[in-house]
C-alpha cells in the first residue's frame, strides 16, 4: 500500500483512502441539448459505466455549460476546481483551452480537440507532459480531405472558403499554413474567414460572394453549433455549398458533414479518466488520436442548391439523409 501511495496521484489517493466517491468535473460550451447529450455526455456516462463506475455512488460527475457563451468558460472552469474535482474533463477545444489556464495540477482529460501540440496542451503526443492528457479528433489531414470533399462536389468551383473561429484555438497563421499545401494539392484558391458570433455571418457571407468563392468548408465550434441553423439559412439563401464537421450540424443547407466520431472519443476518454483514477499522471498517459471518420451527406440540401452528387460518394457514405 506504501508502495502504491508514492506512485498515486494526490488525487487518486484522496478518492480511495478517503473513501469518498471520485469527483469530475466536466465542462462544455456549448448548451447540454439532446444532440450534445447523446453525442457528448451520455457516451462518456456509457464508458465509465463499462468500467465499473456508478454515478452517485462510485463516482459524481460536476456538469458546467456554457450555454455557447464563450466569455463564460474560464469562471466555469473556476468554479469546477473549487469543487476539488479528481479529474477535469473538458470537451472541445476552447473548454481544453480554459482548463489548462485554470490549472496546473488537477489532471484535466480534454477530449475531442485539435492538435494538441499546436494547441499549447501538450508537449508531445506520445508524452505530452504537465498535467493534460486526452483524445484529438483532428488532424491536418482530416481537414485536408474536407476540401477534398468540397472539391468533389463542386468541382468548378475556382475558390474554397475555411470558415473558423478564433475563439475556438484556431488560428488564422497555423490554417494559412496548411492552406499552402491544400492549394498545391487541390489546384485551386483556398480562403480563411473568421468568425466569432452570429453578429460577424452577414460580413462573411458578403466577403464570399465578393471573392467569388464556390464552396465553404465550416470549421466545428461552439459558435457554428449554436448558430448552425442561422448558418444553414444563409448556405441556403446565398447558394453556397458547404461541408461541416458534424452530422448535427446538418439542418437542411449543409451538404455533407466529415468527422471523427464524437461518441467514441467520449466513451473512449472515460478509460482516460480511469487511468488517472487509478494512480497514472496525465502528463505520462499518450494524447490518443481518434480514427473513426463518418461521412454524412444531405440529399436535401444538395437538392435545394443544384449541387450534383457523384455516385461513389454517396456509396462510401456512412449515412444520407433523404
Amino acid at each position: 500500500m506504501a508502495v502504491f501511495a508514492l506512485l498515486a496521484s494526490p488525487q487518486a489517493i484522496r478518492a480511495q483512502v478517503v473513501g469518498r466517491p471520485a469527483r469530475v468535473g466536466f465542462l462544455v460550451e456549448t448548451q447540454l441539448d439532446r444532440f450534445i447529450q447523446n453525442a457528448v455526455l451520455e457516451p462518456f456516462r456509457r464508458g465509465l459505466r463499462e468500467l465499473g463506475y456508478v454515478e452517485g455512488q462510485s463516482i459524481v460527475i460536476d456538469l458546467r455549460s456554457a450555454e455557447g457563451r464563450h466569455e463564460r468558460l474560464p469562471q466555469l472552469a473556476k468554479e469546477l476546481l473549487q469543487l476539488q474535482p479528481d479529474v477535469l474533463v473538458a470537451v472541445f477545444p476552447a473548454p481544453a483551452l480554459a482548463a489548462k489556464n485554470a490549472t496546473r495540477t488537477v489532471p484535466v482529460v480534454a477530449a475531442a480537440v485539435d492538435n494538441p501540440v499546436a494547441m499549447g496542451l501538450a508537449a508531445t503526443m506520445a508524452r505530452p507532459g504537465g498535467n493534460i492528457t486526452g483524445i484529438s479528433g483532428f488532424a491536418e489531414e482530416l481537414l485536408a480531405k474536407r476540401l477534398d470533399l468540397m472539391h468533389q462536389l463542386v468541382p468548378t468551383a475556382r475558390r474554397i472558403g475555411l470558415l473558423f473561429n478564433p475563439n475556438a484555438g484556431v488560428s488564422r497563421a497555423g490554417l494559412e499554413q496548411g492552406m499552402v499545401i491544400w492549394k498545391r494539392a487541390l489546384g485551386i484558391e483556398i480562403l480563411a474567414y473568421d468568425a466569432r458570433g452570429p453578429a460577424d455571418f452577414e460580413n462573411v457571407f458578403a466577403a464570399l460572394a465578393r471573392d467569388q468563392v464556390g464552396g465553404l468548408v465550416v470549421l466545428a465550434d461552439a459558435n457554428t453549433y449554436v448558430h448552425r441553423v442561422v448558418l444553414n439559412d444563409l448556405c441556403l439563401q446565398r447558394r453556397m455549398p458547404s461541408v461541416w464537421g458534424g452530422r448535427d450540424f446538418l439542418t437542411g443547407g449543409a451538404v455533407a458533414s466529415y468527422q471523427s466520431d464524437f461518441p467514441a472519443m467520449l466513451r473512449r476518454s472515460a478509460a482516460l479518466v480511469d487511468k488517472i483514477l487509478k494512480g497514472e499522471k496525465a502528463g505520462a498517459i499518450p494524447f490518443e488520436q481518434s480514427t473513426k471518420l463518418e461521412l454524412v451527406i444531405d440529399k436535401r440540401a444538395a437538392k435545394a442548391l443544384g449541387v450534383a452528387l457523384p455516385r461513389e460518394l454517396l456509396l462510401s457514405a456512412d449515412e444520407v439523409i433523404e
